[in-house]
C-alpha cells in the first residue's frame, strides 16, 4: 500500500492529508527518510565537490523528507498523543540521535566543512551563506566532530541515552497529568465562579463523572484562586506539585539525576568545565555568571515585594479564623481576594469579555495593523476536530498557513507552544511555512479566557509571527532558529499589544451581548498589570536558578537535595515554590532546549520592555516605520546574524534591566 507520508502532499498550500494518514504509516516513512538522508550525506562526504553549494547547499537538502515527516509527526504527537505515537517516540529518540551523531562524526564531511571555513574569505560567499557556513561549522565542533575513537563512541552513546531519557520524562509527566483528578460534590462547587464550575463539569463529562478538578492549568489555577475550601485547595495543589514524583514507573527523579550526570559527561568530553559553560557559549548571555548577575539583580527587589505582599495576605488568612502557617495553597486564593478588594477586579467579571473568539480577532487585528497580514479561516480535517486553520496573506500573496489547537485534553501535554510543521526557506523555491500554536484552555461554550490565558495566546502568536514572517534562503536559520535567550523576544514583545487600551476597547466584547468592556473595568485591569509580580517573579527566578546551578559544576547525585540547597540559599519564602519543580520541569528535562537556559525568558524580557518602549516613544504603538524595522531586523531575519547584532540594528543599543523592573512594578523596591 502506498505510504502517503512519502508522496508529494497535494492538499491546499501543501498541507498533509491529515485525514488519510494512519499511525502505522509513520515508522516505515521515518525508516525510508533516514535511508535517503544517509545516502545523500555519505555522498557529500565521499564526493569530489568541495565548494559551498556541493557541501553546505547539499547538506541543506539532504534531509528534506526527514524534516517534512518529523515536522508533521512531532507536531501531532505533542498535541494529540496516543499509545502508538508514544511508543514510536520512544523508538525514534535513540534512532534520530544516532543518525545525528553519524552525520557529525563523518570525518570526510567535517573535513570539507572545516576546509570551507578556513578559506571562507576567498570563497566569495554572500553574507547569509557565510553565516550558515559558520553555524554548520560551529554545530559540528560542538557535536564532537573532532573527537575520535572511544571518546566519539562514548559521546554518541551519551546523546542517544539523553534523547531516550527526555522522551520518557515527557511521557511520565503526561501520564501523571492524565491520571489524576479530584471529584467535587455540589457543595464543593459553592463559592466557585460559573466559569470554573462549567470547566469542572466539562472535565467530568469527559470521564463519565460529575464535576472534577484536573491538573490542566486552566482549571486547577482558577480552582486554587476561588475555592474557599482550604482542604480541597491543599489536595489539588499537592497533586499539582507532585507531578513526576509519585513513585512507580512515572517517577522522574531518577531520570533527572541520570540526565544531569550525562550532560556533565557530554560537556567534559567536548572540553568544557561543565554543561552550563558548554550550553551558554553560543547564547547572548555567554557565561553562567552573566545569567546569575541578571537573576540576582532582579531577585532582591522581587523577594522584598513578595514578602510585603505575603504580610497582607496573611492578615486575610487570620481574618478567616485560620491559625498556623501561610501555605502555598493559600497564596492564589488570598491574592485573588486582595485583588478584588484593592483593584475592584473580579476575574469572573473579566472573562466574559475575553472569549477565545474575541481574543483571536484581537491577535489577528494587531498583526494586520502592524504588518499588513490578513487571515482567512480555511476548512479542513486536521488531526483533531478542535484544530482550526487560517491562510495568512499580505497584499494578496500567500505568506503562511497558521494552525491553532487551543483546548485541553488528556492526549495533549501541558503548557503552550509554537512549532513549525514546515519552515520558510527560499532554496528550492519559495517555501512558505505551516505554523502551529498549541494551548491548553478549558473548553467551554463559549471558551472564556483569563487575562493570563489571553497573554499566553498573544505570546505564542508572537512566536508564530517569527516563523511566518521569516525571509531567508536557508532553512537552517529560518524563523525561530536563533539564540535561546533571544527566541522569546518576539513572543514576549507581542504580549504588549494586548495591554494597549484601544485594542481592548475594540476587541474585548461581551460574548453574549457584544457590548464592550466598561471603561472603568478596562482601566482597573490595566492598572493592576504589575499586581502580584513579586510572587510571579521569584517563582520564576527560583526555577531559573535551580536550572543554572544543576548544570554548573559537578552534576548533583540527588537533584532534589540540590534543588533544596539552591532555594534555601536564595531565601525562597515557604509559601512560594518553584514555578516548575524538578520532577515536572519539562523545559529542562524533556530535552536540552532550555537546559541552563530557563533564564532566557527574563533575558528576553529586558529586550521586550525596551523594544515596546521604542514604539511608545513614537506616540503610536502601531507606528508603521517601527513595525517595518521590527520585521526587517528581528522577525524576518531568523538567525542570519548574531542576536545582539540584530537587536542593535533595531534599537541602536542593548538595554539595561531598569525597563524590566519598571514593567513588573519592582523599580521602587530595587
Amino acid at each position: 500500500m502506498m505510504n502517503l507520508l512519502l508522496e508529494k502532499w497535494e492538499g491546499p498550500f501543501g498541507l498533509p492529508p491529515f485525514a488519510q494518514i494512519r499511525d502505522e504509516d509513520f515508522a516505515p516513512a521515518f525508516d525510508e527518510a533516514l535511508t535517503l538522508a544517509r545516502g545523500r550525506i555519505a555522498a557529500i562526504g565521499a564526493g569530489e565537490g568541495a565548494d559551498f553549494e556541493a557541501v553546505i547547499g547539499a547538506l541543506e537538502d539532504a534531509e528534506a523528507e526527514l524534516d517534512r515527516i518529523a515536522g508533521l509527526f512531532y507536531g501531532i504527537a505533542g498535541a494529540d498523543s496516543n499509545a502508538a505515537r508514544e511508543a514510536l517516540m520512544r523508538d525514534l529518540a535513540p534512532k534520530l540521535s544516532a543518525f545525528s551523531s553519524e552525520v557529525t562524526n563523518n570525518k570526510a564531511l567535517f573535513a570539507k566543512i572545516d576546509a570551507l571555513w578556513q578559506r571562507r574569505e576567498t570563497e566569495a560567499l554572500q553574507s547569509e551563506e557565510l553565516r550558515v557556513l559558520e553555524l554548520y561549522h560551529r554545530m559540528f565542533l560542538r557535536s564532537g566532530a573532532q573527537l575520535g575513537g572511544e571518546e566519539a563512541a562514548r559521546l554518541t552513546a551519551v546523546k542517544s541515552r539523553l534523547a531516550s531519557l527526555g522522551t520518557q520524562f515527557s511521557q511520565n509527566l503526561l501520564a501523571d497529568e492524565r491520571s489524576w483528578f479530584m471529584e467535587l460534590t455540589e457543595q464543593d462547587l459553592q463559592g466557585l465562579p460559573d466559569f470554573v464550575v462549567a470547566a469542572a463539569r466539562g472535565a467530568g463529562e469527559e470521564r463519565g463523572l460529575g464535576p472534577v478538578v484536573t491538573l490542566n492549568r486552566s482549571l486547577i489555577v482558577p480552582f486554587l484562586q476561588f475555592s474557599p475550601r482550604r482542604a480541597l485547595r491543599q489536595k489539588a495543589w499537592e497533586a499539582w506539585a507532585a507531578r513526576g514524583a509519585n513513585g512507580g514507573e512515572t517517577d522522574n527523579r531518577g531520570i533527572a539525576a541520570e540526565t544531569l550526570a550525562l550532560r556533565e559527561e557530554r560537556a567534559k568530553l567536548l572540553g568544557y568545565a561543565d554543561f552550563a559553560q558548554f550550553k551558554l557559549e553560543p547564547e547572548m548571555a555567554k557565561t553562567p555568571q552573566a545569567v546569575r548577575d541578571l537573576l540576582l539583580r532582579v531577585w532582591a527587589p522581587a523577594r522584598k515585594k513578595a514578602l510585603a505582599d505575603q504580610a497582607v495576605l496573611e492578615e486575610l488568612l487570620r481574618k478567616d479564623g485560620i491559625e498556623g502557617r501561610f501555605e502555598p495553597w493559600d497564596w492564589r486564593y488570598y491574592s485573588e481576594k486582595r485583588r478584588k478588594a484593592e483593584h475592584d477586579l473580579d476575574e469572573a467579571a473579566i472573562k466574559p469579555y475575553l472569549s477565545l473568539e474575541a481574543m483571536l480577532a484581537a491577535m489577528f487585528g494587531c498583526a494586520t495593523r502592524l504588518f499588513g497580514l490578513e487571515f482567512r479561516e480555511i476548512e479542513g480535517r486536521f488531526w483533531h476536530q478542535d484544530v482550526r486553520g487560517w491562510e495568512v496573506t499580505r497584499d494578496g500573496r500567500h505568506i503562511a498557513v497558521f494552525l491553532g489547537d487551543y483546548f485541553a485534553r488528556g492526549s495533549k501535554r501541558s503548557g503552550a507552544w509554537c512549532t513549525a510543521m514546515r519552515s520558510q526557506k527560499k532554496r528550492g523555491g519559495d517555501i512558505r511555512p505551516i505554523v502551529l500554536n498549541v494551548c491548553n484552555f478549558a473548553k467551554g461554550e463559549p471558551c472564556l479566557l483569563s487575562y493570563d490565558d489571553a497573554r499566553t495566546l498573544f505570546h505564542e502568536f508572537g512566536h508564530a509571527l517569527h516563523q511566518m514572517l521569516s525571509d531567508v534562503s536557508f532553512g537552517f536559520i529560518s524563523g525561530t532558529s536563533v539564540a535561546r535567550d533571544f527566541v522569546e523576544l518576539p513572543s514576549q514583545l507581542y504580549e504588549h499589544w494586548l495591554e494597549v487600551p484601544e485594542v481592548l476597547e475594540r476587541y474585548a466584547l461581551h460574548h453574549a451581548t457584544g457590548e464592550g468592556m466598561p471603561a472603568d473595568l478596562r482601566a482597573r485591569l490595566l492598572g493592576a498589570g504589575s499586581y502580584d509580580q513579586g510572587f510571579a517573579t521569584i517563582e520564576f527566578i527560583a526555577s531559573a536558578m535551580v536550572d543554572l546551578e544543576f548544570h554548573s559544576g559537578p552534576a548533583p547525585q540527588d537533584p532534589m537535595q540540590k534543588q533544596q540547597q539552591v532555594l534555601e540559599a536564595l531565601g525562597l519564602p515557604h509559601a512560594i515554590r518553584m514555578r516548575h519543580a524538578t520532577p515536572h520541569f519539562a523545559h529542562v528535562f524533556s530535552g536540552d532546549g532550555y537546559s541552563s537556559g530557563y533564564y532566557s525568558y527574563m533575558w528576553s524580557e529586558v529586550m521586550d520592555a525596551d523594544a515596546f518602549a521604542a514604539f511608545e516613544e513614537t506616540g503610536d504603538v502601531f507606528d508603521p516605520e517601527m513595525a517595518r524595522k521590527l520585521e526587517k531586523f528581528i522577525l524576518s531575519a531568523g538567525g542570519s546574524e548574531e542576536a545582539e547584532t540584530l537587536y542593535r540594528k533595531f534599537r541602536g543599543a542593548m538595554p539595561g534591566v531598569e525597563a524590566l523592573l519598571k514593567g513588573r512594578g519592582l523599580l521602587e523596591t530595587a
